[in-house]
This record gives C-alpha cells, sequence and structure tokens, in this order.
C-alpha cells in the first residue's frame, strides 16, 4: 500500500530551487520511496550494495560520470569521500534537482560536508508518518503510542509491531551504531538507550544518566551525539528568556517515535500501555513530534521549545514565530479539568501572553473565554496559532 506523504509538496518545490536535495531522516522513514515516486526518471543507486559502494569510495569522479543527468543516491552517508567530488559536479552544471540524496545519518552535520554542500543543497527532514498521514478512523490513542508512526506497520497490516521493534533495535545496535561510532560494548550502549527510553519527557540530567549506564559523562555526550546523528532521539531545549523568573536550563529528552520508545520500555502490548507509568510521558512525546512534523513537512526549521522555572511552573511546549510565543499544554487525559489550565493561565500572567492551547486526548473542540482553545490530539494538523 503506497501512503501519500505531505513532504512531497516540499521536496518537490526543493527540486525547483536547488541542484540537489537531501532527504534525511530515521531509517526506514520511508524516504526512499518517497524520492523513487517523485523522481521516477531518475536512476536510483543503493549505496548500502557493497560493490557498489566500493566503485564509489575508491574512483568517486568515475562513480559520478556515470550520471550525466543526476541520480538518487540512497544511503549517502556510507560513502562520504564522494561529497568533495559532488561539489565540483554541480559547480559545473546549474541545473536544478540533479541530485537526490537520501540519509538514516544526518550528515550534513558533519562540518567538512556542510561547508561542502552549502549553498548547492536544500534540505527535507523526513520523519515516520503524521496523524495527518494515516487513513481514518485513528486506531486508539494507546494503539498510536505502541504501534508507533514507521509506514512499514501501517502498509502492512498484519505487521506485528512488537517483532519490527525488536527487529529495528537489533539493526540500529549492530550496524548503524558501528557505522556512526565504533562502539565496541554493545550491551551497555543498548542498555544505555533503554535508560534514555526511562527518561523521556524529562530533564535529561547527564550525571545522573551516566551513573545509572556506568560510564562516565563524558561517554554519556558521545552516545546521546549518535543516537540523535542517526534519528533516534532528540533534545527539547528550554526557552531562553526567564520572564524575571530563576528557569530550568536543561533539556528534556523525547524519541523520534513512541513505537520505538514503548518498545525499549520493555511494552509489549497496547492492553499494557493503558496501565503504564510511562503513559503520560508517551503521548507528551508523541504530541511533541506530532507538532515537528507539522514543521519539518513544510519545509521549516524546529522552533519548538518548553519553559520551567524554579518552583515547578512549566508549559510543556513554546513555539515560536516571527510575531508572538504560543504555548501549549499537553494532557493524557479524556476528560477536561481546571487543572489542565492552571500552569498555562499563570504563564500568561508572567509572560503577558494573552491566549493559549490545551492539547488532550479527548475528541471536543473548546475555545475559552480566558483566550485558552482546547484541541484534540487528533486535530493538531488544523492547528492555527
Amino acid at each position: 500500500m503506497i501512503i501519500n506523504r505531505i513532504a512531497e509538496n516540499e521536496l518537490l518545490a526543493l527540486s525547483k530551487q536547488y541542484r540537489a536535495i537531501a532527504v534525511v531522516g530515521p531509517r526506514q522513514s520511508g524516504k526512499t520511496t518517497l524520492v523513487r515516486s517523485c523522481f521516477p526518471g531518475k536512476a536510483y543507486v543503493n549505496l548500502e550494495n557493497t560493490d557498489t559502494r566500493r566503485f564509489a569510495i575508491e574512483d568517486p569522479r568515475g562513480f559520478l560520470s556515470g550520471f550525466p543527468h543526476g541520480a538518487i543516491l540512497d544511503e549517502v552517508q556510507r560513502v562520504p569521500e564522494i561529497f568533495s567530488y559532488l561539489q565540483q559536479v554541480l559547480d559545473e552544471n546549474n541545473t536544478k534537482g540533479q541530485f537526490i540524496l537520501t540519509g538514516s545519518n544526518n550528515f550534513l552535520l558533519q562540518q567538512n560536508i556542510s561547508q561542502t554542500l552549502a549553498g548547492r543543497v536544500g534540505y527535507l527532514f523526513l520523519l515516520p508518518l503524521s496523524l495527518q498521514e494515516l487513513d481514518h478512523p485513528f486506531p486508539s490513542t494507546d494503539a498510536l503510542i505502541y504501534r508507533g508512526f514507521y509506514p512499514e506497520i501501517y502498509a502492512d497490516k498484519e505487521m506485528d509491531a512488537g517483532k519490527y521493534y525488536s527487529n529495528y533495535i537489533r539493526t540500529y545496535v549492530e550496524r548503524d551504531v558501528r557505522m556512526i561510532k565504533n562502539i565496541v560494548d554493545l550491551y551497555t550502549f543498548e542498555r544505555f538507550v533503554r535508560l534514555c527510553a526511562g527518561r523521556t519527557g524529562q530533564l535529561l540530567n547527564m550525571n545522573s544518566l551516566a551513573i545509572e549506564a556506568g560510564v562516565d559523562n563524558k561517554t554519556v555526550a558521545s552516545w546521546l551525539s549518535v543516537l540523535e546523528t542517526s534519528f533516534i532521539v532528540f533534545r527539547l531545549q528550554p526557552y531562553h528568556k526567564s520572564f524575571n523568573k530563576r528557569i530550568v536550563k536543561m533539556p528534556k529528552l523525547y524519541f523520534y517515535d513512541t513505537g520505538l520508545a514503548s518498545a525499549l520500555l520493555g511494552i509489549d502490548n497496547k492492553e499494557q500501555l493503558g496501565l503504564h507509568p510511562f503513559r503520560g510521558a508517551l503521548f507528551e512525546n508523541m504530541v511533541v513530534v506530532e507538532f515537528l512534523k507539522n514543521r519539518f513537512n513544510s519545509g521549516k526549521t524546529n522552533n519548538l521549545f518548553f519553559w520551567r522555572d524554579n518552583v515547578g511552573t512549566e508549559i510543556d511546549l513554546l513555539i515560536e514565530n516571527s510575531e508572538s510565543l504560543i504555548p501549549v499544554e499537553i494532557k493524557s487525559g479524556q476528560t477536561i479539568t481546571d487543572a489542565y489550565f492552571k500552569s498555562i493561565t499563570t504563564w500568561c500572567k508572567i509572560s503577558g501572553i494573552d491566549k493559549g492551547w490545551v492539547i488532550y486526548a479527548g475528541n471536543q473542540t473548546q475555545k475559552r473565554s480566558n483566550g485558552i482553545t482546547v484541541l484534540p490530539y487528533t486535530e493538531i494538523g488544523t492547528f492555527q496559532p
């Protein structure tokens, strides 16, 4: 089953502006399917293939000369040597949309590559499916959190989510990690990843994580970098303005997919999730990533933050735009109560902002007289601040 991706429009627009486009995101997020459907006439090269990769490494100039009209270069991070030669090809030919590069490793974070491709490449993040890309009616909230949003799970209705993520974790640890960084103690690293899942939606205390993992702080920083580079986790940064309050400056940790986080937490089915102590954190994770997907699918950058002061007043999500800040509270319950509005009302008084949003697991939309709008999480695609 082919799933239409919202990011297709942005990808085609980028191909008319840049000589090359880089589509990066988690492994199995649908990058190859998207680019091949958008550019069916282009030659396709998978650099996971050993013989092809060896050719590209040993003779990059000869390899690229075989594609005078450009090509799709899949998993291009496997051949970092090719980027400087690719720069020459792009500089000699001003045709737009020549090469489409995909990668499950954020290779543009590498300084030498980002400098080589600067100004020549349009950049698109492709995360797993957003709610807008799923068929209606949606599965239950617990089923969505447990199953996650990887396309293969929804393309194959018979797919066992538990087995899918078990294999995903094994593949990631055994292959991808070694490609990014030669981590010798894979058992300790996998334990570290599971400890990260136990901190979903929490402040990231590096010292505490190091003690539990049995490694030093430098190793924790290095391993977190690996997880971020390969689109497993990301850090939601605290908003910098204090509004005359002492604020928390540690980031919060989230996973790019709740299905993967659930599997790492040992959750075996959606029924188990219903009473799980991490259900609220996983729901919050799902909502935060949904906002992130909406940004990335339209070619926009990450403008999401959170805010917390030293006495516990917290806004789960602050959306920064050119005009104002939009505070968003995230609640996993289905019944609207006064407690839903407490933090956001306090923060509005502190900041002088006169409106906010509550995203929750129910199904009613309400516009309150205090300027707060209550919106079901399934309607995030209609979010208009």
